[in-house]
């Protein structure tokens, strides 16, 4: 076959994708990738796994950019438009990236580095054939692409999936959320990052579906096409739902009604990447009569556990096993865990798992224990449902011989009338072992003190969850998918 993803079908004429004034068909979509993977292999059979880069926001060259690559033998690595120069330096040379395709300003800022690193530096314009060649067959187990992890604890790695990974991937999803040709949804998210690239527009694209493209999240434009029912699906980090909230408040009554009618008449609203605070998740059903549906994922995975499309989605809760997925807790012993609300590492199995860490033969090891990938993230199973507590080296901490969980002390704190934003984290502590500090971002105009909040907290959470020290700052550092970087907060706390 010539590749695991499916090829874009030749004579369809169905609109694929829609980037500002420009629209595309799926049969000149197609026609576009194989003219660029054509305009890559420059005469060779195959890219025999070459590494090249791209560094783009979500547009038609970025797709035909990624689908050209896979076509012709290479791995794809998509890059984060937002790296600094010395992160690209690392993505780069660790991926021993060949040739990169970027186009008008991202191409200029791009050519000193790609000259100190020997790297060809190209626009799609340039990669693009007359003529279609004979492409090359390509097996599932080939090498696809390599994403790197969002560093937020350690040094970001490649972390490389194989045509069979991608396809389980998207194929899980495809049944669990119940997508067709007739879905539209618009992608703003990065496309350095699986929610992006596998979520919506692999997903989409494989289903038949319209997807438009965003280069960042357009908020007028973005809620008129809501307001205008253009879409059935909605998928966005939990950031991107408190500000369309408050940006709701900044509009008229009747222009917030045209567009929560828009939300109402979708048939799904997913909210990921981050945990979905319950206030929030209860915020946006009683506006929009949405039932948020939450899932867990990460880059070596994809998604892996869902709430189900048909069924009780609960909030606080990222659900059971996607098909295909295998998902069990287990213990510092590496025993399985069955009794309920007993904390445990989540840990993964199935085609969906990716293949290794690029050139980090340890690094891949390590994440495996009989056969199992170790996500490193600690839940508890709940009435069967699984209910994250938070990434084991940053969010669970361990004050007076407690494990706590900061994503739910997080939780109850944004239920605070004057918080608006929150992250908690465990600070070393001679008496407590950690202790737990929080770092919050009030609403305009608002003020408050630490014993004002202790007073609050009384009552709310346990004694031994409520804060020892409170940390009031203009924003909360966070990543370019919205997740709040939790080590440079521990900096600000010395």
């Amino acid at each position: 076959m010539r590749s695991s993803f499916p090829t874009l079908n030749a004579t369809n004429l169905k609109t694929a994708l829609i980037e500002g004034n420009k629209v595309i068909s799926y049969a000149a979509l197609n026609l576009r990738c194989d003219r660029f993977a054509t305009g890559l292999l420059r005469g060779e059979a195959d890219l025999k796994e070459e590494r090249i880069a791209f560094f783009m926001p979500a547009s038609i060259d970025y797709v035909t950019t990624m689908h050209g690559i896979w076509r012709a033998g290479g791995i794809a690595v998509p890059l984060n438009v937002a790296s600094a120069v010395t992160e690209l330096e690392h993505y780069l040379s660790s991926a021993s990236v060949s040739r990169m395709v970027a186009n008008g300003e991202y191409r200029e800022s791009l050519t000193a580095l790609c000259t100190s690193l020997n790297i060809e530096l190209l626009s799609v314009e340039e990669i693009l054939s007359e003529d279609v060649a004979t492409l090359p067959d390509i097996a599932l187990e080939r090498r696809a692409m390599m994403l790197f992890t969002s560093g937020t604890t350690n040094k970001p790695k490649g972390v490389v999936s194989t045509h069979k990974t991608i396809a389980a991937q998207i194929t899980t999803l495809l049944d669990a959320w119940q997508w067709s040709e007739a879905d539209a949804i618009p992608l703003f998210l990065p496309v350095h990052h699986i929610h992006g690239i596998i979520n919506i527009l692999s997903c989409g694209l494989w289903a038949g579906a319209t997807v438009d493209l965003y280069a960042k999240f357009d908020m007028p434009e973005i809620c008129a096409k809501v307001a205008s029912k253009r879409y059935s699906v909605f998928m966005a980090v939990p950031t991107i739902y408190v500000k369309l909230l408050q940006y709701f408040e900044t509009l008229s009554d009747d222009d917030v009604a045209k567009i929560t009618v828009g939300f109402r008449s979708m048939r799904l609203n997913i909210s990921g990447s981050a945990a979905c605070p319950v206030k929030l998740f209860e915020q946006w059903k009683a506006l929009t009569d949405q039932v948020l549906l939450e899932r867990y994922g990460m880059t070596e995975i994809g998604m892996g556990l869902s709430n189900p499309y048909v069924g009780e989605r609960r909030a606080g809760h990222v659900g059971q096993p996607l098909p295909g997925v295998d998902a069990q807790l287990f213990d510092d012993s590496n025993t399985p865990i069955t009794e309920e609300n007993t904390p445990g590492e989540i840990r993964i199995k199935g085609d969906n798992v990716f293949l290794e860490y690029w050139n980090n033969e340890a690094a891949t090891k390590e994440s495996f224990v009989d056969g199992w990938f170790c996500t490193g993230d600690v839940a508890v199973l709940d009435k069967g449902y699984f209910r994250i507590m938070g990434r084991s080296s940053v969010d669970i901490i361990k004050s007076g011989g407690y494990k706590l969980s900061a994503l739910e002390i997080e939780g109850t704190l944004l239920t605070h009338d004057d918080i608006a934003e929150v992250a908690v984290i465990g600070i070393e502590d001679e008496t407590w072992g950690e202790s737990v500090s929080a770092f919050v971002v009030l609403k305009p105009a608002k003020t408050l003190s630490y014993d004002d909040l202790k007073t609050w907290c009384d009552g709310k959470m346990s004694g031994y969850k409520i804060p020892k020290s409170l940390h009031v700052l203009d924003s909360l550092p966070r990543n370019a998918m919205g997740k709040v970087t939790k080590p440079a907060l521990k900096t600000l706390a010395t």
